[in-house]
C-alpha cells in the first residue's frame, strides 16, 4: 500500500499536495471549533458557520483527490488527460455549498417559527469563532494564490470557499457582538439567513464556472494571448517565422492543461520541412506562454491573390 499511494502521488507537486493536505487537516480542526461553539452559545449564526465546516473537509477531501487524478499522465483511455476532474471538484465543492446554504436556511427558519433558542455563554463563542476567522483567512489566501499560480482551479476553489468561510465567521462574531451589546434576540438568525443567502451565491458562481469548463468555453485572456502571439507572425513586417495568416484558431482547458489547434497559410511552394519547422516553432512559443499545454498547427497553402508575405499566388 505505501508503495501504490507513493506511486499516485508521485506526478502531484509537493506545494500543491501539502496545499491540499493543509486545507483537509485545518477543515477538521476548525468544524470541531466551530460545533463546540454552537453547542456552547446555542446561537443559529454559528450553527450555519459550523454547518459550512463540514462541506470544508469533505470538498478538501475531494480537492485532494482531485489533484491526485489531476496529475496522472495521458493513457490509452484518457489521451488528453485528466485534468477535467478538477472542473469536476469545483462543481462538486460548489454543490456541497449550495446544499449547505439550504440545510442552514431550514434550520434558521425553524428555530424562528418553532423551536426559539436562548443563545448563552457569547463570550466563549466569541473567541471560538474569532480565531477560526483568523486561520481560515490566512489558509484560503494562501490556497488562492497557490491555485493560481499553478493554474489549479481545484486548490484556488477550495481557497475561495476557506475565504467566504471567514466572512461567514465574521458575520457570526459580529453578529453575537452585537446581540451581547444590545440584547437584540433577532439578530441572531437574521444574520443566518443572510449567510445561507451569501453561500448561495457562491456556490452559483462556483458551479458556472466549473460547467463553463465541462463545457470547453473559451476563455478570454487565453483568447488574447495565443491571437497576439499568431499575429506578431503574420505578414512582412512580422517577427520569424512569418506566416501568410491563420484561421479556425480554438482552445479549451482541460483543468490546468490548455489544448490549442489553428491552421496556418504559407507559402504555396514552401517545401515541407520548412513549413513544419515554421508550424513548430510556433507552437512552442504558444505552449511556453500558456505553461502546460499543447498546440497542433494546421499547415494549409496560400491562395489568397493579394497576398503581402508570399506575393500574387492564382487561387
Amino acid at each position: 500500500m505505501p508503495g501504490y499511494l507513493a506511486k499516485r502521488l508521485s506526478h502531484v507537486p509537493a506545494v500543491e499536495f501539502h496545499a491540499a493536505l493543509l486545507a483537509l487537516v485545518t477543515g477538521v480542526v476548525l468544524m470541531l471549533v466551530k460545533f463546540l461553539a454552537y453547542f456552547l452559545t446555542g446561537s443559529a449564526a454559528i450553527f450555519s458557520d459550523a454547518m459550512e465546516s463540514i462541506v470544508n473537509v469533505i470538498a478538501a477531501a475531494m480537492a485532494g483527490y482531485a489533484l491526485i487524478l489531476a496529475h496522472r499522465p495521458a493513457d490509452a483511455e484518457h489521451p488528453y488527460g485528466h485534468g477535467k476532474i478538477e472542473f469536476v471538484s469545483a462543481g462538486f465543492e460548489g454543490g456541497m455549498i449550495l446544499l449547505a446554504s439550504i440545510v442552514i436556511a431550514a434550520k434558521t427558519i425553524d428555530t424562528i417559527l418553532f423551536h426559539s433558542v436562548l443563545v448563552q455563554e457569547l463570550n466563549s463563542g466569541v473567541i471560538l469563532i474569532a480565531a477560526a476567522t483568523g486561520v481560515n483567512g490566512i489558509v484560503g489566501m494562501s490556497l488562492v494564490r497557490t491555485g493560481r499560480k499553478h493554474q489549479s482551479i481545484t486548490l484556488e476553489a477550495d481557497g475561495r470557499h476557506l475565504i467566504t468561510d471567514a466572512i461567514t465567521s465574521a458575520a457570526a462574531v459580529v453578529a453575537l457582538l452585537l446581540l451581547k451589546w444590545t440584547g437584540w434576540l433577532w439578530l441572531d438568525p437574521l444574520t443566518a439567513i443572510l449567510m445561507a443567502a451569501y453561500l448561495a451565491i457562491t456556490a452559483l458562481r462556483l458551479m458556472r464556472r466549473s460547467a463553463a469548463g465541462l463545457m470547453d468555453e473559451q476563455d478570454l485572456a487565453d483568447e488574447k494571448l495565443i491571437a497576439g502571439i499568431l499575429n506578431s507572425h503574420v505578414g512582412p513586417t512580422g517577427i520569424a517565422p512569418i506566416i501568410c495568416s491563420y484561421h479556425k484558431l480554438r482552445h479549451r482547458h482541460s483543468g490546468r492543461y490548455h489544448w490549442v489547434d489553428f491552421h496556418i497559410m504559407v507559402p504555396p511552394d514552401l517545401d515541407v520541412r520548412n513549413a513544419h519547422q515554421i508550424a513548430s516553432s510556433i507552437e512552442y512559443e504558444i505552449e511556453l506562454a500558456l505553461g502546460e499545454g499543447n498546440a497542433t498547427a494546421h499547415i494549409e497553402p496560400c491562395a489568397v491573390a493579394d497576398c503581402q508575405r508570399c506575393g500574387n499566388v492564382d487561387p
